[in-house]
């Protein structure tokens, strides 16, 4: 913060010199009248304004108590009351099932909240340059171990020689590791080297309502850190689309579940707690939407991820460096556009490349394949395919699926294999030419891939 400069504009400088002309020190009094019995003349337009200010402060002050100041601006009836307030005290969250003020759950949280920059090294034109991608997380554990997004340690995911450095409120800094990282619920885990830390309680996202306070702290910008915002819960149960790439430069969709929040969200705060006001952490903040698809702005929109969502992928992630036990299919898919769509093309996720020894290929799939449902379950887009994975199955489970192939229903048995380094290294193109194969479907009609592609 020491390079940035905020100039703030002060009353005292903006040239206006108001007042109620000449002042003479008055007489306390209780508003009767004054020595003689007889009544002042009232000046009613002062009169209104000054008693519109006393309304104002006094309605400010109310229930705080402390000392009075009696005074008069040309009215012996106009009263201007000043009031101290208590101190804040430092406090801990003790989850005595009892809402806290904002300011006792700052000061109860603040010392779990951290600041999360990464630094990569880039070469743009020949000349080598520090790049830094700034986020926020919170301490899990008191031995050091850190959640975040993982959209914030990206970089550091596919670099290894990429560096991720905490920073605390007290000025306290690390350097971390990456311990693990799950893409589809961007989350992740750090690790710094470190003991007697205060970690934070986490909540029950369950029983979220809407409208219900909540609370975030983070690093907005990377610049403003430690930031207190609040609002509400806005709407629960939200999908929303997330893209980014993978190490091959291939791009990567992700959906998400989240809940929405009017808290004030901005980049940096991404992988820093949502509170509730019992002070637990309901939330991963995770995202704002900033314009819609159609490009209309949009302000007040801030998503979090459940914490009821990531708790075992948490667990997982410190016990494994990765979460067990996804289903995986080897498949790559895309969406059918709309002008297939108008000729008969049924909605679905239409396969594009099958990886070799996959379990998509063992159950039969094939290139062109349409994926319209997997058991019970509809599926009409690739993110609709993503969302019944992971909401339904894991690795070791079998499924039936619907596909259409050549404009015939074709059913296929499938057991989907587990999602790990080695099932993800498989399913990537061996040759651009197997990467386009899916172009041209064995009945004559062409497929279109505008928006990348899915991996599963």
């Amino acid at each position: 913060m020491e390079n940035n400069e905020f100039h703030f504009y002060n009353s005292e400088n903006d040239g206006y010199r108001g007042g109620f002309g000449d002042y003479t020190d008055p007489i306390p009094t209780t508003g009767g009248p004054t020595s003689g019995g007889k009544k002042p003349k009232k000046k009613t337009g002062l009169r209104i304004a000054a008693l519109l200010l006393a309304c104002a402060v006094v309605g400010g002050g109310a229930g705080v108590g402390g000392a009075v100041l009696y005074g008069r601006a040309n009215q012996p009836e106009t009263v201007i009351y000043e009031a101290d307030r208590p101190q804040v005290e430092t406090v801990v969250n003790t989850n005595s099932g009892q809402p806290m003020t904002p300011e006792e759950l700052y000061s109860a949280n603040l010392a779990s909240c951290v600041g999360i920059t990464v630094n990569t090294t880039v070469n743009i034109f020949g000349q080598t340059t520090t790049s830094a991608a700034s986020g926020s997380g919170f301490v899990l554990t008191q031995d050091g171990y850190i959640v975040t997004n993982y959209h914030v340690i990206e970089d550091a995911a596919n670099d290894s020689s990429v560096a991720i450095e905490v920073s605390f409120a007290n000025g306290d800094k690390y350097t971390a590791k990456l311990v693990g990282g799950e893409q589809d619920n961007d989350v992740a885990i750090i690790k710094i080297e470190a003991t007697g830390l205060q970690p934070v309680t986490l909540g029950d996202s369950d029983k979220l309502v809407v409208g219900e306070s909540v609370y975030a702290i983070g690093n907005p910008l990377g610049e403003l850190t430690f930031t207190f915002t609040d609002g509400m819960v806005s709407a629960l149960g939200r999908l929303i689309t997330t893209s980014g790439t993978d190490t091959n430069g291939n791009t990567v969709t992700t959906t998400l579940n989240v809940l929405q929040t009017n808290c004030a969200i901005n980049p940096g705060n991404s992988g820093g707690p949502l509170f509730d006001s019992y002070g637990n952490v309901v939330g991963i903040v995770s995202a704002k939407y900033t314009q819609s698809s159609s490009g209309v702005s949009a302000e007040g929109l801030g998503f979090a991820i459940p914490i009821n969502d990531v708790k075992d992928i948490l667990s997982e992630l410190i016990e494994h460096g990765y979460v067990t036990g996804k289903p995986y299919m080897g498949v790559q898919v895309d969406v059918v556009d709309q002008v297939s769509q108008n000729y008969g093309i049924p909605a679905g996720a239409v396969v594009k490349y099958v990886a070799e020894g996959s379990c998509a290929q063992k159950a039969g799939l094939q290139v062109n394949d349409i994926i319209t449902a997997i058991d019970d379950t509809a599926v009409d887009s690739p993110s609709a395919l993503t969302a019944a994975l992971s909401s339904n199955y894991k690795a070791g489970d079998t499924a039936t699926l619907t596909v259409i192939r050549q404009q015939q229903e074709v059913k296929l048995t499938i057991t989907f294999d587990e999602k790990n380094q080695e099932t993800e290294a498989a399913n990537q193109p061996q040759q651009q030419t197997q990467q386009n194969q899916g172009s041209q479907g064995g009945n004559g009609y062409y497929y279109q891939w505008p928006f990348g592609n899915f991996f599963w």
